[in-house]
């Protein structure tokens, strides 16, 4: 990797550029080949939450039936809104499981406006109102109907975890690097985002009725399950009709369009303000995408005493 990465974004205050986010990114073209790699894209990453699509296929291939909006759910790092709950609730009921069940931490919603609101309503934190308490569902329905143990279901080792490592590996083409843990303690596996990129331009071409196609139909069509009424995931998929968008923890992101473009990128110090400047940046300039939501992820407002006086821009 070098030594210094290039700048993906830069924060500007009052005409001053007080701070810059460096990191790597890579663009496909349709038929796959790179159009545009700045930093190291052959490093491995952890792609945190931008690997959820790839685990819900790999619920999917286990034998588990989901669709619509809880295949969706399934890929989701949710905001906590009510509609999210509820179906969490939904599916646990489904499935014969209980909340206590769930192996992701107490948390409150991801969403600060749902949080405040989750709190003012007399609530505590709950694994329920984690953003992946949708996956985490889905994950221990499929132990469920396959008949593996539920206790153990976030370990490596599980027969689940191993399908979702090789679904992983498959559609990205990469050999996993090294696996952790990631912040809802499922495992975390990493693979380069050059791989990345290949799995999502995969999940964009991937026939209707393979686990991959049908993941990818269900985010399409159901994008506010997948985040939230005020995440640019689902604006994203919303208004690119045919994109697969998915972020992740550490500013990661990877998105692909319905002809095959893709792209995959990680801001190096994890700032997430840097996500939307830089994702709209690589679309429109390097992949000839165009809709408003681009120009409204183009800058993220910087205040000084409650009034913009910057923002936080792409810079390459």
């Amino acid at each position: 990797m070098p030594d210094i990465l290039p700048v993906l974004a830069e924060v500007v205050r009052s005409g001053f550029t007080e701070g810059r986010h460096r990191g790597s990114l890579v663009v496909l073209a349709a038929d796959g080949s790179v159009t545009c790699a700045l930093g190291d894209p052959e490093a491995p990453v952890f792609p945190r939450s931008a690997n959820k699509p790839f685990q819900a296929a790999a619920v999917l291939r286990s034998g588990l039936e989901l669709a619509g909006e809880r295949l969706a759910l399934a890929a989701a790092s949710h905001s906590g809104e009510t509609f999210h709950l509820d179906l969490v609730r939904t599916m646990l009921a489904e499935h014969g499981l209980a909340e206590s069940a769930l192996r992701c931490p107490a948390s409150l919603p991801l969403d600060g406006e749902e949080s405040e609101a989750f709190l003012a309503a007399g609530h505590t934190r709950t694994p329920l109102a984690m953003d992946c308490s949708g996956k985490h569902t889905a994950m221990l329905a499929a132990c469920r109907a396959a008949g593996w143990p539920l206790e153990s279901y976030l370990d490596p080792g599980h027969p689940l975890q191993k399908l979702v490592r090789a679904t992983l590996e498959e559609a990205t083409g990469d050999p996993v690097a090294h696996v952790g843990v990631d912040g809802c303690g499922a495992p975390l596996m990493a693979v380069s985002l050059t791989g990345l990129a290949r799995g999502f331009r995969a999940l964009a071409l991937a026939p209707g009725d393979s686990p991959e196609g049908r993941v990818a139909e269900a985010m399409r069509a159901h994008p506010e399950y997948v985040g939230g009424t005020r995440r640019h995931d689902t604006w994203l998929m919303r208004e690119l009709p045919g994109s697969v968008s998915k972020m992740g923890a550490e500013a990661v992101q990877g998105v692909a369009l319905p002809d095959g473009q893709a792209l995959a990128f990680k801001v190096e110090d994890g700032a997430s303000r840097a996500l939307g400047p830089v994702v709209a940046r690589a679309l429109s300039v390097h992949m000839g995408a165009s809709a408003p939501v681009l120009d409204r992820l183009s800058t993220v407002p910087v205040l000084g005493g409650g009034a913009r006086v910057g923002e936080v821009r792409a810079a390459f």
